[in-house]
């Protein structure tokens, strides 16, 4: 019996049409699954409503944990931060529509003020909470400084704010260098969602981008480990498969998804009681 909320990442089969990713995530067998505002504003440009969308994740007994994803939050100011700042809202509108609890945002990848960054994330959890929604700070492994469980920290801590949160993906941890050890300074509460993936070391860990992350079980990473670590820091929410291959997207979506949860129950619930 798996202690975690099997979740599809859209992405993993990104080519699909969103009201087919849906029913093909609840026909696979996962409970959840995470959608992007690009397939959203897709499917609203063709004449589709968020009503829609929503219908189809009801109708299919799934629940939306996030939606990714909100930028130009920590760098952008004056005009271009406000700018920036509508583009989010109408992001967070559909977020709610959609019942989702979290909307992630993503830091820049060059250098940061982490004073700024912390600041400012603060401001947009409160903008966040107009909609009911949390927006959560993801850091990410090809980012120059936001590469880290540590500087995610930085910033949550940083922010002063109950609501902040990260996401945790094996790919990010492995890619900025950082250890799954790390998990460990992490409550919880502190934790949004985690991505799942596994990581190979070719081409270079400091070469790899997002097509290189494989899945579960196909590669290096003690995931067996990792998951340890989410349960001795009391995470019980959402494992979502998120990967971005374009041999992935030209096979058979179903079949996509449906290998993916079985390589995630083999990582996850092989690793109960080791």
């Amino acid at each position: 019996m798996a202690d975690f909320i099997y979740c599809l990442n859209s992405s993993t089969i990104r080519p699909t049409p969103i009201l087919e990713k849906i029913a093909i995530a609840a026909s696979s067998g996962y409970a959840a699954i995470e959608l992007w505002h690009d397939d959203i504003d897709l499917y609203l440009l063709h004449g589709g409503t968020l009503g829609d969308i929503r219908k189809a994740v009801q109708d299919n007994g799934l629940e939306v944990p996030t939606t990714i994803f909100l930028k130009g939050w920590w760098d952008t100011q004056g005009e271009e931060y406000e700018q920036e700042l509508d583009e989010i809202k109408r992001r967070l509108e559909q977020s709610a529509e959609l019942g989702a609890p979290y909307a992630i945002g993503g830091p820049p990848l060059g250098p940061v003020d982490f004073e700024l960054g912390s600041r400012q994330y603060a401001r947009l959890l409160e903008v966040g909470r107009g909609f009911g929604v949390k927006p959560i700070m993801e850091f990410l492994g090809f980012s120059d400084e936001v590469n880290s469980i540590e500087a995610a920290l930085r910033v949550i801590e940083g922010s002063g704010d109950a609501d902040a949160t990260t996401v945790l993906d094996p790919f990010h941890i492995f890619r900025g260098g950082g250890s799954v050890e790390s998990i460990s300074k992490l409550s919880a509460g502190q934790i949004a969602i985690s991505h799942f993936n596994d990581c190979v070391d070719d081409p270079p860990r400091e070469q790899q981008h997002d097509p290189d992350r494989v899945m579960p079980g196909d590669g290096m990473m003690d995931l067996g480990r990792y998951c340890d670590l989410l349960r001795e820091v009391g995470y019980d929410r959402w494992l979502s498969l998120e990967l971005f291959r374009e041999d992935l997207w030209a096979r058979d979506p179903a079949d996509v998804a449906r290998e993916g949860l079985e390589k995630m129950r083999a990582v996850v619930e092989g690793s109960i009681g080791d």
